[in-house]
């Protein structure tokens, strides 16, 4: 069975070559402080569920430290001469997208047919991470398909991969971390906080006050946690159940859904989120960082002021 131990040998080798070629790279400066970030992060993929809890934590304060620090660097890519570059734009043409839009036809075709595959004791895909194992699954057809699709081998791929973690750099940490800190927050008590807060200083017996401060904690705490999923918890337990829900007899099904996306208008208004808002703008090199942010800003209130009013008019 392909599980989701699978996704994670995959992103582990990526990382490890990553650390191979920095390392072997002596014209790259800090290598080796680069190599370590990325060999350690290569370790928690592949070796992390056999090492102690406490080696694995050592491991995440490394990489904390050497990102904070400023120990990641990046190598000068060596680009193809303009000829080249023209000639193979000409040849390949708009064929280019093929690899990209493969994805999502193969996650879905494993997702609906190859995740049928099997019998009560035995499944091709693992039932429980169906979607994740499907992406992977997919990902890999892709690269194959770039692969023969340019005529590159996959060494090239390995290298693209390379300069495009560095261009991401320490930002490719943060949907794990702040995932993990959304749990923390979570039993640490933070939603009953909230709640207690709630009550105290709002009129949360206004049904629309309700709904306004539910959508609004929900993008204001996805903007400090930069994951609408790792706000979620706290929010809906602090302000969803025990106000919308218990008080106001929303239904769960609306107020969850309608929840996230205003959680996911937070994600357009901050840094925190840096895989969608801070990765683009330094692969296209802006020279403003936070250009895509100031762009989406106007576009995630409206969104906002939609959402407050469709929960208000849907949920009940």
């Amino acid at each position: 069975m392909i599980s989701l131990s699978f996704l994670y040998i995959l992103v582990g080798l990526i990382l490890l070559w990553t650390a191979v070629l920095t390392l072997l790279n002596k014209e790259q400066p800090r290598r080796f402080a680069s190599a370590s970030f990325w060999g350690c992060y290569a370790l928690v993929f592949l070796i992390g569920d056999y090492l102690p809890h406490e080696v694995v934590g050592l491991m995440v304060v490394l990489l904390a430290l050497l990102a904070g620090f400023g120990a990641l660097s990046s190598a000068v890519p060596k680009m193809l001469a303009p000829e080249q570059l023209q000639l193979s734009l000409t040849r390949i043409g708009k064929k280019i997208f093929l690899p990209a839009l493969l994805i999502p036809f193969i996650t879905v075709f494993s997702v609906l047919v190859l995740g049928l595959i099997g019998n009560d004791s035995w499944r091709l895909l693992d039932p429980k991470n169906l979607t994740l194992v499907s992406l992977g699954l997919a990902c890999v057809v892709a690269f194959i398909a770039a692969c023969w699709l340019t005529r590159e081998s996959p060494l090239q791929g390995g290298i693209e991969a390379k300069r495009l973690l560095e261009a991401m750099g320490w930002a490719v940490l943060l949907p794990q971390l702040l995932a993990t800190l959304g749990l923390l927050f979570n039993n640490a008590g933070v939603g009953q906080a909230v709640a207690v807060l709630t009550e105290t200083y709002l009129a949360v017996d206004h049904k629309l006050i309700a709904v306004a401060t539910y959508a609004i904690a929900m993008a204001l705490f996805t903007m400090i946690m930069g994951n609408a999923f790792a706000a979620f918890p706290v929010i809906t337990a602090g302000i969803g159940i025990p106000v919308l829900i218990m008080q106001h007899g929303a239904n769960p099904a609306v107020m969850a859904a309608i929840g996230m996306f205003c959680g996911y208008c937070g994600t357009l208004m901050t840094p925190m989120a840096a895989n969608f808002n801070m990765v683009p703008a330094a692969l296209l090199e802006l020279k403003d960082q936070h250009a895509v942010i100031k762009a989406q800003t106007p576009t995630a209130v409206m969104l906002l002021m939609c959402n407050i009013f469709l929960l208000y008019f849907l949920a009940f």
